[in-house]
């Protein structure tokens, strides 16, 4: 059977939708993406079109089915991830009411704000009275929706996170993941599930009457793929299909972190740590511990750094147009001339210390007017120490989440990474010297779309779990051991690091303040 059992997995991500079939084994066969649009009817909003996300998962199906080369009928399980917090409201028929609320929308930030009046927030989210309160999320976003668009609310007959739009229009069944339920709905099966009074306290309580009833763990069969479906994507009806999660958890669950103590680094733009505990471990610092969020009777950690690899494009673009246009002639990698032109400088970047809150920080601080700090500058530095020093500060921004986690009774063992930065080994390299901690690399590094065929191949019965789905399709081709002489050099600039943002904090935010008032 294995020979001929293959697996769909669809990712929907913020600009496209790709679909990708694996083998059970975990090796890729095809992908093809579509894009869609996204607008901006008002200044901090973000709005998308379902229907143009099943538009493109058609051509997206389609064109993986025909690049493949295999009849629809060897895929013999499917699973999804999307976006997470971007709302869809849905009638009875499963047509969009509206367009959808992006996760990255900012449009509820008044009923974000009475978060912090409710006084049951210390039994959620993060179980100590820490929860952030942030507009991306759903019952913000759906109390926004009850006050300025009541006829479209009261229309609703369901209001779904992304994931459950994907379930709904493969299926025909209403289901609520786990994944969103928990990481981003304040749902907790250890305290009752629901919080039924905080909802009220932000302005939504009747929004249960919308959200599917049904909470389903990750990799759970959902149904079968509806004949339309099948007939719309060119895939085989009755197909098993899995129930699954937001984006990055999919990326976590295709690095093989289903296991207490290895932490997920999933790194682009930004850097989103995540990882598993056996216990509630709660703390200042990071999110979580949430219940059965990723795998069912463990714990989910969080952690994220808003700008890292933004930082170092924002100084590739600014400060290195000479060796961009040199880069054009000879064809060479910008990043590759930048990388061995710092290569050689010492830990500290000779006395440089950056915090790289470009875009705000999101732990340990969760602080969305943090901003970038330079300093220890002389008149010795020049470029090379300035882009070393960026390299650095990311890496020190990772290894200070990691000690709010320990700090809390989570020890990572060993971080498994994907994404643009793992294309740098030297910087992979960096940040196992600085965190101390051993770094895998896999061999899949679309980690997201590999997560969907792992939890596709658990709910079609093709592997019983998740940590055998981990063993079978994850394979680690490289392990970066730290540099212990190297690590003990770090933490000293490490602290540096660390110690800097809470005393330029105030005359940040005073700073910040400032310019918004000017803005109006």
């Amino acid at each position: 059977m294995t020979d001929n059992t293959y697996l769909l997995g669809i990712d929907f991500g913020t600009e496209s939708v790709r679909a990708a079939i694996f083998d059970l084994a975990g090796r890729p066969v095809s992908f093809a993406a579509t894009t869609y649009r996204t607008t901006h009817p008002h200044p901090g909003w973000a709005e998308q079109d379902p229907e143009e996300w099943w538009e493109a998962l058609q051509a997206s199906c389609r064109k993986v089915i025909a690049a493949s080369g295999i009849s629809p009928a060897a895929i013999k399980g499917i699973s999804y991830d999307a976006t997470t917090m971007t709302v869809v409201a849905m009638d009875k028929r499963g047509e969009a009411l509206r367009p959808a609320i992006m996760w990255m929308d900012v449009r509820a930030t008044e009923q974000a704000a009475r978060a912090e009046k409710s006084d049951s927030v210390a039994r959620l989210y993060n179980g100590r009275g820490t929860a952030p309160a942030t507009a991306e999320w759903y019952p913000f976003k759906a109390a926004w929706l009850r006050e300025n668009e009541r006829e479209t609310y009261d229309a609703a007959f369901r209001l779904v996170d992304a994931p459950d739009w994907v379930t709904y229009k493969l299926t025909g069944e209403w289901t609520t993941n786990i994944n969103s339920a928990a990481l981003r709905m304040y749902y907790n099966r250890d305290h009752g599930g629901w919080p039924v009074d905080f909802y009220e306290t932000i302005g939504c309580g009747d929004v249960f009457d919308k959200i599917p009833e049904k909470v389903v763990d990750l990799g759970t069969p959902v149904g079968e793929l509806s004949v339309i479906a099948a007939q719309l994507l060119g895939l085989h009806p009755g197909t098993p299909v899995a129930q699954g999660p937001a984006d990055a958890w999919a990326g976590q669950i295709g690095l093989g972190v289903v296991d207490p103590g290895v932490m997920a680094l999933i790194t682009g733009s930004s850097h989103v740590l995540t990882g598993q505990t056996d216990k509630p471990i709660h703390g200042k610092g990071f999110f979580g511990a949430y219940t059965d969020g990723v795998v069912k009777g463990q714990y989910t950690v969080e952690g994220g750094q808003v700008s890292t690899g933004s930082v170092l494009k924002w100084f590739k673009d600014n400060f290195a147009r000479d060796l961009i246009q040199a880069a054009e002639v000879t064809g060479l990698n910008v990043y590759d001339i930048l990388n061995k032109q710092s290569k050689d400088l010492p830990p500290g970047s000779e006395g440089l210390i950056i915090n790289e809150y470009f875009q705000g920080n999101r732990t340990p601080y969760t602080d969305s007017k943090a901003r970038g700090v330079i300093w220890g500058l002389s008149l010795h530095h020049g470029p090379a120490h300035i882009y070393r020093a960026i390299q650095e500060s990311v890496c020190y921004g990772t290894a200070h989440n990691l000690r709010a986690m320990s700090a809390a009774g989570f020890e990572v063992k060993k971080i498994v990474a994907a994404g643009g930065a793992t294309k740098s080994r030297d910087w992979m390299q960096m940040h196992a010297d600085v965190t101390g901690v051993p770094i895998a690399l896999t061999e899949v590094g679309d980690a997201v779309v590999l997560g969907s065929c792992m939890l596709a191949a658990v709910g079609a019965g093709l592997h019983p779990d998740l940590g055998t789905a981990a063993r079978e399709m994850v394979h680690e081709i490289d392990l970066l051991e730290p540099n212990q002489r190297r690590h003990e050099e770090y933490q000293y600039f490490v602290d540096a690091y660390a110690n800097t943002y809470p005393q330029l904090q105030p005359m940040i935010h005073d700073m910040v303040d400032r310019e918004n008032a000017k803005r109006g």
